[in-house]
């Protein structure tokens, strides 16, 4: 069926194998709440290839590999359309490749490609592998749908800058592998993910979405598996809520100038894990209950930490230099040679409370280890009550723990190990 002026369908449940396809600009297709069914999880449920100002609301869609298909449009609209059950990738069974590119995506509700200046709205693209997904696009608004329960990304951005992600929810995407088969051996997310930026996905704003209980909240990666540098730059996130991930709230590496403000992250392996990252601010978040840290950074740069509430995680902050080659340092320290040391980073006016460290920053120690180390970092104008631990360094230099207050901090209030020219002047303890 080829569609070439408007059309309203009448309510009912239309078996229609190959699907429908715009073959006009300018159209609107209303659903009434029709249902378009197909018999197995191939093809597309709607196809639109270089359209401008299409709209397609209050369909039903049942099937196809992709249920709304759209391809190098402007002006496309939408919105409160109901996609379920497209192609879906088999559990246990995979570990995702989160850098597919367009031409071998998987799998989802809604596929766009090359697609501007348009808006998905109020749409259910709950229960199957992926939910919405943008490969190339700009200037797109994602508002009000629901990605809920998918085993992929609920939303995905890949290669896709200055577009606006907006009160969505996405919960419980997440997905079970096991290699080999062994129960034992099971990992928990397999790179699912409430949201995944991947791939020089830059400008994008991201606020007041719920992405909970999911393989990783946010899924950002600047680093190509095939060692291709393609940062996610300039993105920021505000007003989100990422807790109760298996695995990381927010997980942004190998990227710069990324912003995370008025955030959730609890209740997280790590609320923040911002390895490789720079010049990255992490201000006005709550960060409680995080099995490991609430923000880590690994061979950082130039990052802010400041005004952020972290309660109860096992490490407030945590910040380090990894000497083992073996585990991917030494490889990231070709491409990224200016973050081959963790240095110039500032936590300013936090308040840690009840963690087991407050902040914690080393260098690993090898024997006879001369490599890159942690140095000029700050730690100023903080509040450390009630402690295991207020600040721990192990093997930092040229740094400074200034104008702090610590209270009731059980075993110290600062403690230093093997360090070199660490000012501690100005607290009060």
């Amino acid at each position: 069926m080829v569609i070439t002026r408007d059309v309203s369908f009448q309510p009912g449940v239309y078996w229609l194998p190959n699907g429908v396809s715009i073959g006009a600009d300018e159209v609107v297709l209303e659903g009434n709440g029709a249902l378009i069914v197909s018999s197995n999880t191939e093809g597309r449920g709607v196809t639109i290839n270089r359209r401008r100002n299409v709209t397609v609301r209050n369909l039903r869609i049942v099937g196809f590999y992709h249920g709304i298909w759209a391809n190098a449009c402007e002006g496309l609209r939408i919105e409160r359309c109901a996609i379920r059950s497209t192609h879906e990738l088999p559990a246990l069974e995979v570990f995702l490749d989160v850098w597919r590119g367009r031409e071998e995506a998987y799998g989802g509700a809604i596929f766009l490609s090359g697609v501007s200046d348009s808006e998905v709205l109020d749409n259910d693209v709950q229960h199957q592998q992926n939910g919405i997904m943008l490969y190339g696009c700009r200037r797109v608004r994602l508002r009000g749908n629901n990605a809920s329960y998918n085993s992929g990304a609920g939303l995905l951005l890949y290669e896709s800058s200055d577009n606006v992600i907006e009160d969505n929810t996405a919960d419980f995407c997440c997905r079970a592998y096991a290699p080999s088969g062994d129960p034992q051996r099971t990992h928990v997310g397999a790179d699912a993910a409430a949201l995944v930026i991947m791939c020089d996905a830059s400008r994008n704003v991201v606020r007041n979405n719920r992405f909970r209980a999911s393989g990783d909240g946010v899924f950002l990666g600047g680093f190509h598996k095939d060692q291709i540098k393609v940062p996610c730059n300039d993105n920021v996130f505000d007003g989100n809520d990422v807790s109760y991930s298996p695995n990381v709230g927010f997980e942004a590496t190998f990227s710069q100038r990324n912003v995370f403000r008025h955030n959730r992250a609890d209740f997280c392996n790590y609320g923040f894990w911002l390895g490789w990252s720079s010049e990255t601010t992490v201000e006005h978040n709550r960060i409680c209950g995080n099995r490991i840290a609430g923000v880590a950074i690994e061979h950082g740069h130039h990052n802010l930490i400041r005004d952020n509430y972290l309660e109860r995680n096992s490490t407030g902050v945590q910040l380090w230099v990894n000497d083992d080659a073996n585990r991917g340092a030494g490889l990231f320290r070709q491409f990224f040679p200016e973050g081959a040391e963790t240095h110039e980073t500032a936590i300013l006016n936090n308040q840690f409370m009840h963690n087991d460290s407050g902040v914690h920053v080393w260098t690993e120690r090898g024997a006879n280890y001369t490599g890159p180390r942690c140095r000029a970092l700050r730690v100023s104008g903080n509040m450390f009550r009630d402690n295991r631990i207020g600040v721990l360094f192990e093997r930092v230099r040229q740094s400074a723990i200034n104008g702090n207050l610590f209270e009731g901090n059980l075993v110290a209030a600062i403690k230093l190990v093997g360090c070199a020219e660490v000012s501690t002047e100005g607290n009060r303890v």
